[in-house]
């Protein structure tokens, strides 16, 4: 017996051998999969003037692995479930965020187990911060779409900082309810409309929005940005300030719309919110060569999103370099595409803003295309039309000027496969090989050298 216990607790010492993570970075890219990576990379290489690969920020990192996602219900999870089991290690249904699948017991995130033992903890995200991924760190409810209710949990929460686009639902569903704005405000919380407010604000708890005049659902993608919009390294800069202290932090950010432009096969579009994400993924690595005995950086994603492979099949008319001629995302196309268009117009649109060249045969397919997605087919190129299935048309031209860059398709919607894994820091040995989704959080907890319980 008492071999035994002398070999546990050498396993145990074995196991915690690292310097504890006091500062710990978790970012997860929304859909992120390998395909995304891939693509990227490639982009990057070819704009430096090179054949193959250019390394983002985090795909240098010297842990690597992958992890699988499928949910308790579903071999393809969705966001609520992947994130459920990133923040709290249990799997749970789709559509649940921080419970279990009969919805009977409320799991505890690693934010919340972290916050306990006197870390700050930040929640960040370039979607609505209710949205399901940032939500399963600190909401319990039975749906993900009970947006309400979750910003409810987030006054509750205590963290320290928040930052993302705004809340879905502040008066509920009937418009009826308490202002969210109130109830944070109750609980301590400091709520900005600008980075320089945020910065100047001497507030204990903090959370960064957008102006009230921009959209509460998200950021706008990377291709659309104004001057004044945010980026993710502008408010992992601010994070790091707000968060910063002598007991440690954990900050979580999501790149949220690496999946919205995937469900649309934007491949484009994506890449540059795989970019935005690397870029803030910097400013961590910065910080860790700051604090390189402390720090722990992980980057994951939730899920796959687009079953995303590189290459077409149309290699005689694939350029990567087309992603930097995008002018606009397809959130742009689809805003067009709700006011009347003619089929004339809606060709020179594809050129001008997607540059979209196409053969013969292509063209009668998208003549085609388009006739079947208005109300009345046109009687004449020239002939305005309403189109009936915006989503559904901008999404089938997507698919067309991603073949073109070389980014093929399977899918609209989420896969089954498994995800990259990239760690850096104190306790990174953690994060190798192949891993379950449940044990990220787990091993997070291990390298703080807190007991999962």
């Amino acid at each position: 017996m008492k071999k035994i216990s002398l070999l546990l607790t050498l396993i145990l010492c074995a196991t915690l051998s690292f310097a504890q993570a006091k500062y710990i970075f978790f970012f997860i890219g929304d859909g992120m999969g390998f395909g995304s990576v891939s693509l990227t990379e490639d982009y990057l290489a070819a704009k430096e003037g090179k054949h193959g690969s250019s390394n983002l920020t985090f795909s240098g990192f010297p842990v690597t692995g992958f992890a699988t996602t499928y949910s308790a219900s579903n071999l393809v999870t969705c966001s609520a479930a992947a994130g459920t089991a990133l923040a709290c290690g249990s799997k749970t249904r789709n559509g649940r965020i921080g419970v279990d699948a009969e919805a009977k017991q409320n799991f505890k995130s690693i934010a919340q187990r972290l916050k306990e033992k006197g870390y700050r903890v930040g929640i960040s995200t370039s979607v609505s911060i209710d949205h399901a991924t940032p939500a399963a760190f600190y909401a319990h409810q039975t749906s993900r779409n009970m947006y309400y209710e979750i910003a409810q949990d987030l006054a509750k929460s205590n963290f320290d900082f928040f930052s993302g686009a705004g809340f879905i639902n502040p008066l509920g569903k009937d418009d009826q309810q308490e202002s969210i704005y109130t109830l944070v405000e109750q609980s301590g919380y400091k709520v900005s409309r600008s980075l320089a407010d945020c910065k100047a604000s001497s507030a204990p708890k903090n959370i960064l929005l957008q102006a009230e005049n921009k959209p509460a659902k998200a950021y706008p993608y990377v291709i659309d940005k104004s001057a004044d919009d945010y980026t993710l390294r502008q408010t992992t800069e601010i994070a790091i300030e707000k968060l910063m202290n002598g007991k440690g932090f954990f900050l979580m950010v999501e790149g949220g719309k690496i999946d919205w432009a995937s469900h649309d096969n934007d491949a484009a579009t994506m890449v540059g919110e795989v970019i935005d994400m690397s870029d803030a993924v910097q400013v961590a690595l910065d910080f860790y060569k700051k604090h390189p005995n402390e720090t722990l950086i992980i980057v994951t994603a939730d899920h796959e999103t687009g079953g995303l492979g590189i290459g077409s099949g149309e290699d005689k008319l694939v350029t990567i370099m087309g992603i930097s001629q995008q002018a606009k995302s397809v959130e742009k196309l689809v805003e067009r595409l709700g006011n009347p268009i003619s089929y004339n117009e809606f060709r020179q649109l594809l050129q001008d803003d997607y540059k979209l060249t196409l053969s013969y045969g292509e063209e009668q397919k998208m003549r085609k295309m388009f006739a079947d997605n208005v109300e009345k087919e046109p009687q004449t190129g020239d002939s305005p039309c309403k189109v009936k299935n915006k989503n559904n048309l901008s999404k089938e031209v997507m698919r067309m000027v991603s073949a073109r860059v070389g980014a093929g398709y399977s899918t609209f919607g989420h896969t089954g496969t498994m995800v990259p894994v990239y760690a850096i820091g104190a306790g990174s040995e953690l994060f190798g090989g192949k891993i379950n989704n449940t044990d990220i959080p787990k091993n997070i907890a291990k390298a703080a050298k807190v007991v999962w319980q």
